[in-house]
């Protein structure tokens, strides 16, 4: 494995100095994303610049991440700093409303681990709150923005609950995003999905779909198609 990978156990990230709190969520969509032939790649709502890290250290193109939250903008902005891939990745402390107003470039890869407990109780928390929320980001802002910042055959990547998947779907239709594949996340072989893992592209095509068991019947027993997709990262595979 080459030098310059960063690895973690299950919650904390540490790569010299970067530490950070990681999810599964995040860390599912940044190993599963492709950036094999990323020529620019925008990180919607980059949080502590977890997903913008992972790809950095698989690509070797220009990283732009954008963060609301100034706590998490700080917090990204020290680790991506404190990292090896520091001079790939830039982080803005913006909505992605602003950003979108001003932004002049295109990017061939789009990926968000967006907020979307819609309708859901509100956090007291306000940071937690924004990040859960779609309030500050509805879907259909996020996803008519990426459009337009997409590249003719460029890619958006997210994940979203499995109830959520229609909606979202439905949203990226009717603004001329189409699903290029899908993959479903279930928690254990007995459970239902639980998250999804999709790719939009401009063009309409016969849509790939996988799925993917995280834990065999008992805690932390992972499957071995989760540890194949996450080994570069997690020291315990």
């Amino acid at each position: 494995m080459p030098n310059d990978y960063f690895r973690f156990k299950q919650f904390l990230i540490k790569q010299d100095k970067c530490a950070m709190k990681v999810g599964t969520d995040g860390v599912l969509l940044g190993a599963w994303t492709n950036c094999n032939n990323a020529t620019r790649i925008l990180d919607i709502g980059t949080g502590t610049g977890l997903i913008a890290l992972m790809l950095a250290q698989r690509s070797n193109v220009e990283i732009d991440a954008v963060e609301i939250d100034e706590l998490a903008y700080k917090q990204a902005s020290e680790n991506i700093n404190n990292s090896r891939w520091k001079y790939k990745i830039t982080v803005y402390n913006s909505s992605f409303e602003d950003y979108l107003k001003t932004c002049r470039k295109k990017y061939s890869l789009i990926v968000s681990n967006p907020p979307y407990f819609s309708n859901s109780i509100k956090a007291k928390n306000i940071a937690r709150t924004m990040a859960r929320h779609n309030d500050s980001l509805p879907i259909s802002q996020l996803i008519s923005g990426s459009k337009k910042l997409l590249t003719t055959n460029g890619v958006m990547a997210i994940i979203i609950p499995a109830a959520q998947f229609s909606i979202v779907k439905n949203q990226a239709n009717s603004h001329g995003l189409f699903i290029k594949s899908i993959m479903n996340i279930y928690p254990k072989p007995a459970k239902k999905i639980k998250r999804i893992m999709v790719e939009f592209s401009k063009q309409k095509r016969k849509p790939t779909e996988k799925n993917l068991i995280i834990e065999k019947e008992k805690r932390h027993e992972y499957s071995e198609e989760y540890k194949e997709l996450t080994k570069e990262y997690y020291l315990a595979f």
